[in-house]
């Protein structure tokens, strides 16, 4: 399989020439070539993961996708047909596994409510765990997904998110708002947590791929 890092927290996995998009939000460029997508994750309702047209632009090229969230959203991606999954689901979408973790939203602050956000595991081997720190108990991850910076979050508690998974690889995701230096450092206290247990990190930048 072949991932791609897409812009801020979007990436595309091929797989036997299908094709499997997950969060293609507002601070990712327009997606235009998705034939062959069989399946999209949304892991959480905010418009940096998803938007309409972005959606709409899948669909059409693919009428037969199938499309995963919470019940967030479901509720919010109204005008689309969203299976509704939750923490312990399982889905085979065409060569694809899909395991869904979590179900909360990090806490941004205690004036903004809580909502719906679910991880996804991907053939038992990359695992992006949305707006949440939320581990996959009891799974060796291959490839981590993980969020260089963000409103909900600080580095130290990304650092300890990445010992506690202990990848074998790990890629920073979720870094829109980050300034080049804001980037660099961020994937270095990144790489640090991955090589504390053996791991490798990987700084991919937007269409930088990673097979797995």
């Amino acid at each position: 399989m072949r991932l791609t890092k897409l812009e801020h927290a979007a990436l595309v996995v091929e797989h036997s020439g299908d094709k499997l998009y997950i969060d293609p939000g507002k601070f990712t460029t327009p997606i235009t070539e998705s034939a062959g997508t069989v399946a999209v994750v949304v892991t959480h309702e905010h418009d940096d993961h998803w938007t309409p047209e972005q959606l709409e632009r899948i669909v059409e090229m693919n009428p037969e996708v199938r499309l995963f969230g919470p019940a967030g959203v479901a509720a919010a991606a109204s005008g689309f047909d969203v299976e509704v999954v939750a923490a312990g689901d399982e889905v085979e979408v065409g060569p694809f596994r899909l395991r869904f973790f979590g179900g909360q939203h990090a806490e941004i602050h205690r004036s903004i409510p809580i909502i719906d956000n679910l991880g996804v595991l991907v053939d038992d081997a990359l695992y992006y765990g949305g707006d949440s720190f939320t581990v996959p108990d009891g799974v060796a991850v291959d490839v981590l997904a993980v969020p260089a910076g963000a409103p909900w979050m600080k580095i130290s508690e990304a650092m300890d998110y990445v010992e506690a998974v202990a990848p074998r690889r790990a890629f920073p995701t979720h870094e829109m708002l980050l300034s080049t230096a804001g980037k660099a450092l961020s994937n270095a206290r990144l790489a640090w947590a991955t090589e504390q247990h053996g791991g490798e990190y990987l700084p991919l930048a937007p269409g930088d791929t990673l097979d797995f």
